[in-house]
């Protein structure tokens, strides 16, 4: 076999930008696409110095901007784990009002009152997992499009809770609650950290666990997985709950930080969540995403709020903005995963050769499909030149 041919049968080098993400531009893997959002709030933060001076830069309104992020990050997360897995939920801005107006009843606080405020924690969690297993399980195995079953799910918690609130606030009674998720500490604000430690978490279980590994490989295709032993409706019911716990989280933070629990809380917050999972590089259609890229899209959207409010612009200004960023990252992200198809598709046939081919060909085999396996340079099989 000639030199030119032996180079031609090679896989590309380990560490290669074809190896990393395979063959695609720098841009379409993780990194550079986080990198494009990291310079996207950069430049945000450029035009706020700009525009509103010491008013955007003063520390105190960087922690505004973080304790607004906090709850609907919270959510974000969530979101992620379920558009990843190849899903939608419509309802968590429902979830995270059922979530507060249930934690805040009379009964539960006076239970609180009795033992500990981690009652109306715990409460609000259980009210999340509980309506989240409910879609799951609708989902799974009652076979209903996601779309349809959330936004059942969306008018029938927003319902409930008008009806268990009576169409009223309620307050939050127990100080020692409030003092604790309204403190920080070192200056930082519990919310924020709480959010931080979230996002931590699930980042841990998407990339460092099995679950995360079969969220990945659910939502790329259900059926592939089906066949690779992955229990498929079980795992999708698991990303439910997940969310559902995450609205039941956010509805603690916001219990916090309005000292109400209200049916009117998280309006439109399945809307926000969806474009921050989106803006951070989360295919609609699953099986790619981070929660980077989440925590960085959240950052961007309530930092572009900011900025408008600091220099009095109207929030249909605001709305519209938004809507321009959500198109332009869904067109990217289209250009980006047919560029990846492309470079898949122009893949030297050659390159069956690389580690992983078929049986002999990673030996010094032949690189030529449909050759037998256990041909050699030199040996049995037909020598090519």
């Amino acid at each position: 076999m000639s030199e030119s041919a032996t180079v031609a049968t090679r896989g590309p080098e380990p560490g290669s930008a074809q190896a990393s993400n395979g063959g695609g531009s720098f841009m379409s893997g993780p990194v550079g696409r986080n990198l494009g959002l990291v310079i996207a709030l950069a430049i945000l933060c450029i035009v706020g110095v700009i525009t509103a001076g010491d008013r955007f830069a003063d520390i105190d309104n960087i922690l505004t901007i973080l304790r607004l992020a906090s709850v609907i990050g919270v959510v974000s997360v969530g979101m992620t784990f379920v558009i990843i897995g190849g899903g939608i939920d419509l309802s968590v801005g429902a979830l995270v009002a059922l979530s507060s107006v249930w934690a805040t009843t009379l009964a539960t606080q006076a239970l609180a009152e009795d033992f500990h405020w981690i009652v109306m924690v715990i409460t609000a969690l259980a009210v999340g997992a509980g309506a989240g297993l409910i879609n799951g399980v609708v989902i799974a195995y009652g076979k209903l499009v996601a779309f349809i079953a959330t936004l059942a799910m969306l008018a029938a918690a927003r319902g409930l809770a008008e009806i268990i609130a009576n169409r009223r606030t309620q307050i939050v009674r127990d100080q020692a609650f409030l003092d604790f998720f309204s403190g920080d500490v070192l200056g930082i604000p519990t919310l924020v950290i709480i959010f931080a430690l979230v996002a931590l978490a699930g980042w841990v279980l998407l990339n460092r666990t099995t679950f995360g590994r079969r969220t990945f490989a659910v939502g790329g295709n259900a059926e592939a997985a089906r066949l690779a032993g992955i229990r498929v409706q079980r795992h999708t019911v698991k990303l439910y709950v997940l969310s559902g716990i995450t609205c039941g989280i956010a509805a603690v933070m916001i219990m916090a930080r309005t000292t109400t629990g209200s049916s009117t809380h998280g309006t439109l917050y399945e809307l926000d969540a969806i474009a921050a999972v989106v803006i951070g590089g989360t295919l609609l259609i699953g099986g790619r995403g981070t929660i980077v890229g989440t925590v960085l899209g959240v950052l961007i959207f309530t930092t572009l709020g900011n900025v408008f409010t600091l220099n009095n612009l109207s929030s249909s200004a605001q709305a519209v903005a938004r809507g321009v960023i959500i198109v332009a990252a869904v067109l990217l992200q289209m250009r980006l995963v047919s560029g990846e198809g492309r470079s898949r598709r122009t893949k030297p046939a050659a390159a069956v050769s690389a580690p992983g081919g078929p049986g002999g060909a990673a030996g010094g085999g032949s690189a030529v499909p449909g050759a037998p396996a256990g041909a050699r340079q030199g040996g049995g099989g037909e020598t090519t030149t």
